[in-house]
């Protein structure tokens, strides 16, 4: 459920009526051109906060209407007008329909600032927890960003809005009402033809921040036909990324099929941690991600990686666990596993784990071993940083529950664990686990569902 909600004020850029402080300097249509462009950089880092986290996102738009805003931003964002009245009004009302609707902590900016960016309102967000007003202070006496925890209308009136008192009048209301107040770094806004050198320089930055760290998706396969073309269809859509299938013998048409969908593909010995670490060695990339051929990432998968990696203490991050079947006893096990994944910071390789690649070379890879190597390397990994569980899920094949049964594949994962944690050698454990690996016949569940 969503408790914080991030809106963004901006007006449709129709020459002649937006932008017009800057008309004298641009002309009708370079200053809503301008406005354009300013609107979509926001909405830009605005939907990346989206996708990481637990904010949903809004547009109150001046200019236009619904239609001409989701032609321009697409339908995955609700648009609603700001209404009548001063700017003060308007923020007012959406700050007290989106108390309304259920949302615990509520932000508002406009497009005016270049050098707003994501971690800002993550900052401001956090700030609300205690806090009761959070304020993002404009260089021309305004602010680009106001935060609450709740309807405050006080500090939305007898306000001279456009002027440069707007933040000392609001700060002076906080203080008559003893209102606890975080305040973030200052940022120029561009209103005014002499504001358009800070503009100019805050895009050769955004054009800066667009080239993208390359991602290698590091994938080993073994027999892997049924799987592989839905696996590489699940990351074809990512900007500047590679895709290295190591192969480790198959008898199929595993290598054939990714060929064909334009992977790049290695062979090596059999075995998932050497097959991962051959591919490592071949990979360009600036960071790794390791998917398994039964399992398909997620839409926009490769700006999360981005985004996570960046962030400072992070050692790694993977997906949330989720199986391609749906039953009671699947939901437990997924739920488990999950919980395990962002309480205990223990995800497993089917979560489709990604790392810096300096990082994973520093640590020296997967450790040579038949089985648990990704147990393994996320306990080093630990002890370089954080390991962050997306809320976004990787859809893995339900495959070895179909085939071994439900709590029999349970039961064996358990007993790997804990022999592992026992000290018994990995050699050992996966003859074990080969052994007690015998297919049984399926489950009520899968067979309803391949009659299906």
């Amino acid at each position: 459920m969503f408790l914080d909600r991030l809106i963004i004020f901006t007006r449709y850029p129709e020459p002649g009526k937006t932008k017009t402080r800057l008309i004298p300097a641009l002309g009708p249509e370079g200053a809503a051109d301008l406005q354009r462009q300013m609107s979509e950089h926001t909405l830009s880092w605005a939907r990346k906060l989206e996708n990481i986290s637990a904010v949903s996102l809004e547009v109150r738009y001046e200019g236009g209407d619904e239609d001409r805003f989701r032609q321009w931003f697409g339908s995955d964002i609700p648009f609603f007008h700001q209404g009548n009245g001063d700017l003060g009004a308007r923020m007012a009302r959406a700050f007290k329909e989106a108390f309304q609707a259920g949302m615990g902590r509520v932000i508002i900016v406009g497009t005016d600032c270049p050098d707003l960016r994501d971690g800002f309102v993550r900052d401001a967000f956090a700030a609300l927890h205690h806090n009761d007003i959070v304020l993002g202070p404009a260089k021309d006496g305004g602010y680009y960003l106001i935060g609450l925890c709740r309807v405050i209308p006080q500090l939305f009136g007898k306000i001279p809005w456009g002027t440069a008192e707007v933040l000392s009048r609001t700060l002076e209301i906080a203080e008559d009402m003893k209102l606890r107040v975080f305040l973030l770094n200052p940022l120029g806004d561009v209103d005014r033809p002499e504001d358009l050198p800070f503009w100019e320089k805050s895009t050769k930055d955004i054009s800066a921040d667009r080239v993208l760290p390359k991602i290698s998706i590091i994938i080993p396969t073994l027999n892997e036909e049924e799987n592989i073309a839905q696996c590489l269809a699940s990351t074809q859509n990512a900007s500047n990324a590679e895709r290295i299938v190591v192969d480790g013998g198959s008898r199929d048409r595993t290598v054939e099929i990714a060929l064909a969908r334009g992977a790049k593909v290695l062979t090596s010995p059999a075995g998932r941690a050497q097959q991962m670490n051959v591919g490592a060695e071949a990979a360009l990339g600036d960071l790794f991600l390791f998917l398994h051929a039964d399992t398909r990432l997620p839409e926009k998968f490769d700006g999360w990686v981005r985004e996570i990696l960046a962030r400072p203490g992070i050692a790694a991050g993977a997906f949330k666990f989720r199986l391609d079947v749906s039953s009671r006893s699947l939901q437990i096990i997924e739920r488990v596993a999950n919980w395990r994944s962002r309480r205990l910071q223990m995800p497993y390789g089917d979560q489709s784990i990604f790392i810096r690649s300096a990082l994973f070379r520093e640590i020296g890879g997967f450790l040579d071993m038949p089985i648990m190597e990704d147990f393994e390397l996320i306990r080093r990994l630990k002890r370089k940083g954080r390991i962050l569980t997306l809320p976004q899920p990787a859809i893995t094949s339900a495959r070895r529950w179909s085939m071994l049964g439900i709590w029999k594949t349970t039961l064996i994962n358990e007993l790997v664990v804990i022999a592992y944690y026992l000290g018994i050698s990995p050699s050992r454990i996966h003859r074990f686990a080969r052994r007690t690996a015998a297919p049984v016949q399926k489950t009520r569940i899968f067979a309803k569902r391949e009659r299906a």
